[in-house]
């Protein structure tokens, strides 16, 4: 019997929620809603950084930004691009050295939302401040809440819920404008090669490799003649020389004083 009862509820309570469910959608259908969207002025902001590759490998990304912080971005996509030269380079183009620039623009608009909902119908029952029963013009009935503050249009005078009576034809509108913000991104990524390595000076000789046969030595020049004979003589046949010279030199002397005595 229990049993019996329960399946009667569950099916009861089963079948109020379906037409509770069918009346809101068709409540909601007699209530005319129109939306608008009304743009203001937008305000436009534009950040750019400045960093240079220090390392990159694979899909790993190390780069030093201008306030000499190091920035790791790891798991850098395949789709990302920078632009180099008019060229579009990927993350596996990338260089140690390389000048990145990234230029992010966002847009900010602020937006008002108005959603006006109206609705038509006769007063059938209102429990003011709070709820009112309209039969709509289709002969169906309708509660709708009043929210505080809600004017009625009753014969071209607008009052509130405790102005409202039986058999009263009116009209009512609810205005909502809700504020929002809508940001828009646009980011730019360019870069430049690290420069070339610096030439030499010019009196500094550039050494160029050729690949080839080893050249033959070259001949050994002859040795020079010695500008002086080494000196292997003795200076004894000198020295006979002078005495013998002193000798004729005395003979001669006396010579000279024997027959001047005479």
């Amino acid at each position: 019997m229990n049993r019996k009862l329960n399946r009667v509820r569950a099916r009861f309570t089963f079948g109020v929620c379906l037409i509770c469910a069918a009346f809101a959608l068709w409540a909601n259908a007699q209530v005319q809603t129109q939306t608008s969207t009304t743009a203001h002025a937008p305000t436009v902001k534009t950040t750019v950084e400045n960093a240079e590759v220090v390392y990159v490998s694979g899909n790993d990304l190390i780069v030093k930004m201008d306030d000499g912080t190091i920035r790791h971005i790891p798991n850098v996509p395949e789709s990302a691009r920078v632009l180099v030269n008019g060229q579009e380079l990927g993350i596996h183009d990338l260089k140690v050295g390389m000048k990145l620039q990234r230029t992010v623009t966002t847009t900010s608009t602020p937006k008002t939302v108005t959603t006006v909902k109206s609705v038509t119908g006769k007063v059938f029952h209102v429990s003011p401040p709070n709820s009112v029963i309209l039969i709509l013009e289709d002969g169906s009935s309708q509660q709708f809440k009043i929210p505080s503050g809600q004017k009625f249009n009753v014969d071209g005078q607008m009052v509130d819920a405790w102005g409202l009576k039986k058999g009263m034809k009116v009209s009512a509108t609810k205005v909502v404008e809700e504020p929002v913000t809508q940001v828009e991104q646009q980011r730019k990524l360019t870069g430049t090669m690290p420069p070339p390595p610096p030439a030499p000076p010019a009196d500094v000789p550039i050494i160029v490799a050729v690949v080839g046969p080893a050249p033959a030595a070259p001949a050994a020049a002859p040795e020079a003649a010695p500008k002086a004979l080494p000196k292997t003589a003795s200076d004894l046949p000198l020295i006979g020389l002078i005495g013998l010279f002193s000798m004729l030199m005395m003979f001669g002397v006396r010579l000279v004083r024997k027959n001047f005595v005479r």
